[in-house]
């Protein structure tokens, strides 16, 4: 009997930690720890300057908040009837997390989740402001703010068309920023235009996510940009933020803000073109377009890396 139960225990302690991993959506969150990769490894190749406590600190407290949004984002989208049940198998990369629908876990635990992750980031904000100067406060808090507002009422921005724009913002220029400043106590022109490169592939990833949702969208009033206008302005819509993303990248490169081996990016030029072909054939089909969902995550993360190895290649040989 003693072993059963510490077998039932042990299991039981397995399927809650798979939960809690779940919950997080950590296949969603490199677009929080790359940006900050990329702002670092700027200020090094051009600057000679690293700061390992202050970037360590950078990339816990982005990733903790993070998995802190996305659990907000399930709690809230959950209470508003647009995470639900609506009787067809899910794309498991749209929707959110599943673990309320499926009684994994409650409100309230996912509550506490949230509690604790924001409050470990408040820390790790006011702690660098505090090291490093007041604009780490101030781009910290837009940062915070939105992701608090992005579903929270009475703004919930992420319900008035304005939730791609917000994450474009947040996840190129803003955690970009925030971690350049972190190592160099200053703003500089590169960086600003090198974190569009991330923060269009997050417009891209995120409206690829809201078409499988698009009528369960409508009918709870998420009214995003694909709820408003359409799968197929969605699409369209998709094809513009890689397009934007690819050419900043080109022209960063051509107009001498970046430097050559910033190039190796466009390694991801044909898994973008094969998620745009797969999209534009099935993307009434939310099955069908699972490959495409899969397709952005594979992007996002070879451009991002691409680009910290170019960067890096930069510092160390100079081309």
């Amino acid at each position: 009997m003693r072993l059963k139960l510490e077998t039932f225990g042990n299991a039981r302690g397995r399927s809650l930690v798979a939960a809690w991993i779940q919950a997080v959506r950590i296949q969603f969150v490199p677009p929080s720890f790359l940006p900050v990769m990329l702002a670092a490894a700027i200020a090094w190749a051009r600057w000679q300057v690293f700061d390992p406590v202050a970037f360590l600190l950078v990339v816990i407290g982005v990733t903790v908040h993070h998995f802190g949004l996305n659990m907000l984002d399930d709690v809230l989208d959950y209470l508003h009837a647009v995470d639900r049940a609506w009787g067809e198998e899910k794309n498991p990369y749209t929707g959110g997390s599943g673990v309320l629908t499926e009684g994994l876990l409650t409100v309230r635990e996912l509550k506490w989740g949230v509690a604790v992750c924001y409050s470990l980031t408040a820390a790790i904000w006011i702690y660098l402001a505090v090291l490093k100067g007041w604009p780490v406060f101030v781009i910290g808090a837009v940062g915070i703010l939105s992701s608090i507002f992005y579903t929270v009422p009475p703004v919930k921005f992420a319900y008035r068309g304005l939730g791609e724009l917000g994450l474009l913002v947040n996840f190129g220029p803003v955690l970009v920023m925030g971690s350049y400043y972190v190592q160099r106590q200053t703003l500089d022109m590169e960086p600003v235009i090198v974190s569009l490169v991330p923060g269009f592939l997050m417009w891209s990833m995120i409206v690829i996510n809201e078409i499988p949702d698009y009528e369960e969208d409508r009918l709870s009033g998420k009214m995003n940009l694909v709820a408003r206008f359409g799968r197929m302005a969605g699409v369209v819509l998709y094809l513009a933020g890689l397009a934007c993303a690819f050419g900043v990248l080109a022209g960063s490169v051509l107009f001498g803000v970046a430097p050559l081996p910033v190039l190796l990016g466009l390694a991801a030029l044909p898994t973008a073109l094969q998620s745009v072909r797969i999209l534009r054939e099935n993307y009434l089909d939310r099955l069908k377009m699972i490959p495409a969902n899969i397709a952005i995550i594979k992007v996002y993360l070879i451009t991002g890396v691409a680009l910290i190895a170019g960067y890096l290649i930069h510092g160390y040989l100079g081309w």
